[in-house]
C-alpha cells in the first residue's frame, strides 16, 4: 500500500519536482533554537530597535532623504529603496517588534490604517492593475528586517514582468525613486 493512499501512482502532491526529506525537520526546528544557525547570515539575535525603519522614524528631518512619504503619531508610509516595481511602498510603526502579534490590537488598527491611506495613495497617484500587499514575518518568511515588523505594498501591472527578470533575473525600474517620491508627496497637497 502505498505511504500516501490518496496519491496515485508515482506523483506527489507537490508535483514531480518535489522532493520528500522529513528528516531535515528536526534541523529546522533546531535552527530557531541556535543563536547563530550555520550558514543563515545575520541571523542571531539584535536589537529591535536597531533598524533603518527605527532610525527613520527617529529622525522625521530626514523624511525626504529617505523618502517617507507619510508619517503619523504611530508610523509611516515610505518608498522602499530596493523596489519588486516602481512605487513599491513599505508602512511600518515607529515602535519597532518582530511579530505582528507582538503588537497590542490598538497597534496592529494602527498599522492597518496606515496600509489603507498607503493603498489610497498608491490607487491615485500609479493607478496599478494590481497590488500585492504582504508581511514577510521572519527570517525564513524572507523578513529583511526581521526585528521591525513592516507590510509590503507591490504595484503591479500585467507584463511588469517580463524577459528581463524571468530570463536574466534582472529588475527594470523605469523611474528614479526620488521622481516616484516626488509624484506620492504631489498627491497629498
Amino acid at each position: 500500500m502505498p505511504e500516501h493512499p490518496h496519491i496515485q501512482g508515482n506523483a506527489t502532491p507537490f508535483g514531480n519536482d518535489a522532493i520528500w526529506a522529513p528528516w531535515r525537520l528536526p534541523y529546522l526546528e533546531g535552527l530557531a533554537e541556535s543563536e547563530n544557525p550555520p550558514g543563515v547570515v545575520g541571523s542571531g539575535p539584535r536589537d529591535p530597535g536597531d533598524t533603518f525603519l527605527s532610525d527613520y522614524w527617529k529622525h522625521p528631518e530626514r523624511d525626504a532623504q529617505n523618502h517617507v512619504i507619510v508619517r503619523d503619531a504611530h508610523g509611516m508610509i515610505l518608498l522602499n529603496r530596493y523596489p519588486y516595481a516602481n512605487g513599491h511602498l513599505l508602512v511600518a510603526l515607529g515602535d519597532a517588534r518582530p511579530t505582528l502579534l507582538d503588537y497590542d490590537e490598538a497597534q496592529r488598527a494602527a498599522l492597518w490604517r496606515l496600509v489603507d491611506r498607503a493603498m489610497a495613495l498608491m490607487q491615485r497617484v500609479l493607478e496599478p492593475q494590481g497590488v500585492n500587499i504582504g508581511v514577510n514575518q521572519g527570517r525564513a518568511a524572507g523578513a529583511g528586517v526581521p526585528g521591525h515588523l513592516h507590510v509590503h505594498l507591490v504595484p503591479r501591472w500585467g507584463g511588469d514582468t517580463n524577459f528581463m527578470h524571468t530570463v536574466g533575473r534582472v529588475r527594470v525600474i523605469p523611474a528614479s525613486l526620488d521622481a516616484v517620491y516626488a509624484r506620492y508627496r504631489e498627491s497629498l497637497g
